[in-house]
């Protein structure tokens, strides 16, 4: 099944690599495949050119089925996560880490998608082909809130509020040495790696990224670190861990983006502790919190 989407506002004037990996949710490498492969129309026309320029009410078409989606994911029983919050139209899940968000290459099923889909089969057709009802993400290391929406009115209505930064996004992360202030901004574009297909990094050509910090406690032993408070202006991916590296302040654990060692941590020290959205319906303002989980309090109290 093909992804069709009127071009969301904030895109207008992107490169049409850039705009396939962003709404099919895949790597740039493969938006250029896909784009090569005339699997990708705009208001009816085949495109071919990766470094084309999107507009203003253009259509697009996009047919990932290349990439391994299928019409109909499988359905897991087994996939473990809380719910914090539901009612007709939307999900709070509290997201344990280790667990991706969605089907992709290399990760078939065992996704929170395919957990969601085995508890609420109605999602099935909500938003978009392959990752139903899922309107954000957290990384696969990363746990804690994230909002799901449950009916096609919902979806719409979160897409438009995260592309409008509307919604309150707030972690709590330990992260290596001290600051020297107690709050900050980090305003600095992130794009992809020209070194590691996989990873992000500080690009002067990529998109915006804001990110406030607010640090909540300092320790010195077993190691010089920090516990910060962080709320995502943008939502770019890995924003959090690139922004923190970038000010000399890599998160625990994160095996990707940090050269320290984790004192023993099997996972990313990044929670997600704060979700504020406006409900997509009623207008009701909501805040939900979850409380750092067990392994990372654990870790946490080892610090003096």
């Amino acid at each position: 099944m093909a992804i069709t989407e009127k071009i969301p506002e904030p895109l207008i004037g992107e490169r049409l690599d850039r705009v396939v990996s962003m709404i099919a949710f895949c790597s740039r490498s493969q938006a250029v495949w896909l784009i090569e492969s005339g699997k990708v129309t705009l208001s009816g026309k085949a495109m071919t050119s990766k470094s084309a320029k999107v507009q203003m009410n253009q259509k697009i078409v996009i047919d990932n089925e290349i990439l391994g989606f299928k019409d109909e994911l499988a359905r897991d029983e087994a996939v473990e996560f809380r719910i914090v919050y539901e009612d007709d139209d939307l999900l709070v899940v509290d997201k344990p880490s280790g667990l991706v968000v969605h089907p992709g290459t290399g990760n078939e099923t065992g996704t929170l998608v395919n957990g969601l889909l085995a508890r609420y089969p109605e999602i099935a057709n909500v938003g978009q082909p392959g990752r139903p009802g899922i309107v954000h993400r957290l990384d696969k290391g990363t746990s804690g809130l994230m909002v799901v929406a449950k009916s096609e009115r919902a979806y719409e209505a979160l897409v438009t509020m995260m592309a409008g930064h509307e919604v309150n996004r707030t972690y709590l992360a330990l992260v290596f040495g001290h600051f020297e202030t107690t709050r900050g901004i980090i305003d600095a574009p992130i794009g992809r790696s020209a070194t590691h297909a996989t990873q992000m990094a500080l690009s002067s050509s990529g998109k915006d990224a804001v990110t406030n910090y607010e640090v909540k406690a300092s320790f010195t032993t077993p190691e010089a670190a920090t516990l910060v408070e962080l709320r995502l202006e943008t939502g770019r991916t890995h924003q959090i861990r690139i922004h923190m590296r970038a000010i000399g302040h890599s998160v625990f654990g994160d095996e990707a983006y940090s050269k320290h060692g984790a004192l023993g941590l099997k996972r990313m020290f990044l929670h997600s502790s704060i979700l504020g959205i406006r409900h997509p319906v009623s207008g009701k303002e909501m805040t939900f919190n979850s409380e750092l989980p067990l392994e990372l309090s654990a870790f946490l109290g080892r610090f003096k």
